[in-house]
């Protein structure tokens, strides 16, 4: 007897019909790289910054915040703090399809070969161009003598963090000479710069008594530089070094005895340096920052940081890293498109109520303008520091606040658009 053929269910043809087309309509992921230290001495700073990037990418993915349904997707890229390490994961990520570049933790030398190469590549390739969103790179040049119109900025630049500290220097009295320690590049060399010059107006009477450079990230002593500073008779210390740089010498003032204050942009917010300066017992870490955790009156980033800690079991420390990709979200939203041209031009002056308040990234230069916070790393005491950090009775103590406007400065870009 012949074998009859069982027809297919035509229920079983019409779902697999209606998942081939809904697999056929999905659109295209955005492709954003992200490009910092993921190994080497400054891998624990990379590893923060891509935690608090990933956070920020699958909360916008998870809200549908991109138009037509679009999803981030999110490459990871090793800079090895390399200039040339990092030029290779920009064509890396480009080979896979990035529209955007997230970076800025592996310092202002790298960041500046990651926009160099982006322009290159951007001006033989229209249509295709990259724009490089920049969350801690602090080099004023990078929005100024040498914007690009397809660099943001989401960091307050160096000249604005000094200028916060020296406004908070102009009424400390106990300040009278200043020595400058800093890393041998080119942040290293603006902090120096800035800080003599807008510390020195603020306080004509201040005495610069010592300034000196080292390797960055190769120094594994710090005791013979702090005892330079101590023959120097130095009460402050002007120090742009962050990751283990910054913990070592805490470390070493701290084994000499030392009760120095340090002026620093943002080493406060680095994992172990509250556990290192309560190690040392001595002096005082003041670093400027849009935000410190245990700060008053922030209840939007309050509940920021509480989801963070519930989804990576991590404490929240950058709203201006979560905040970068939430800006790109927002201008793809503005803009329509996807069309990079389009899109940069959607985030110029795009005005974002943020975690941290109203923010806006000026037009001329790419630079967000976005609050500061100066704040010193104290002991606990329950009236001016009320929340422990790296395990410790330490935490951060606000001693002013500014807004973005009262921080802006002029700009030298001359941006050339295309």
């Amino acid at each position: 007897m012949p074998r009859i053929a069982t027809p297919f269910p035509r229920t079983a043809l019409a779902l697999a019909a209606l998942l081939a087309g809904a697999a056929h309509a999905q659109p295209a992921p955005y492709k954003i790289a992200y490009i910092d230290p993921l190994s080497g001495p400054f891998a624990a700073v990379g590893e923060l910054m891509l935690a608090h990037t990933k956070f920020a990418v699958d909360d916008l993915n998870a809200k549908n915040a991109l138009p037509g349904g679009r999803r981030f997707e999110l490459i990871q890229l090793d800079s090895k703090l390399s200039a040339q390490e990092s030029q290779s994961a920009l064509q890396s990520a480009i080979d896979q399809g990035a529209r955007a570049v997230v970076t800025g933790g592996s310092g202002s030398s790298v960041v500046a070969a990651i926009v160099q190469s982006a322009a290159r590549w951007n001006q033989r390739n229209p249509g295709k161009e990259i724009i490089v969103f920049n969350h801690s790179s602090i080099d004023p040049d990078l929005t100024g003598k040498s914007c690009n119109f397809w660099h943001f900025q989401t960091e307050a630049n160096t000249a604005m963090k000094m200028k916060a500290l020296a406004n908070f220097a102009k009424k400390q009295a106990d300040i009278h000479k200043v020595y400058l320690l800093n890393q041998d590049y080119a942040h290293g060399k603006q902090w120096a710069a800035y800080g003599k010059q807008l510390v020195g107006l603020a306080r004509p009477d201040v005495q610069f008594v010592g300034e000196q450079l080292h390797p960055i990230g190769r120094v594994k002593d710090f005791a013979p530089y702090v005892a330079q500073i101590k023959q120097s008779g130095a009460d402050t210390v002007i120090s742009g070094n962050w990751g283990p740089d910054m913990m070592l010498l805490l470390k070493a003032a701290g084994e000499a005895g030392m009760h120095l204050r340090i002026f620093n942009h943002s080493a406060g917010s680095m994992p172990g340096t509250v556990l290192a300066a309560s190690q040392a017992k001595a002096g005082q870490l003041t670093w400027v920052a849009e935000w410190h955790p245990g700060q008053d009156g922030t209840p939007k980033v309050d509940a920021l940081a509480k989801a963070y800690k519930a989804k990576t079991g991590k404490d929240f420390l950058s709203p201006r890293i979560d905040l970068t990709p939430r800006l790109l979200a927002a201008a793809l939203q503005k803009a329509g498109s996807d069309e990079p041209v389009k899109v940069a031009r959607a985030l110029e002056d795009l005005t974002l109520d943020s975690s941290i308040g109203p923010v806006r990234l000026r037009a001329e230069d790419h630079q967000l303008l976005l609050p500061q916070v100066v704040n010193t790393i104290a002991p606990l005491d329950g009236k001016t520091v009320k929340v422990g950090w790296d395990g410790v009775n330490w935490g951060f103590r606000t001693e002013a606040t500014y807004s973005g406007n009262e921080l802006a400065q002029g700009t030298e870009c001359r941006m050339a658009r295309p």
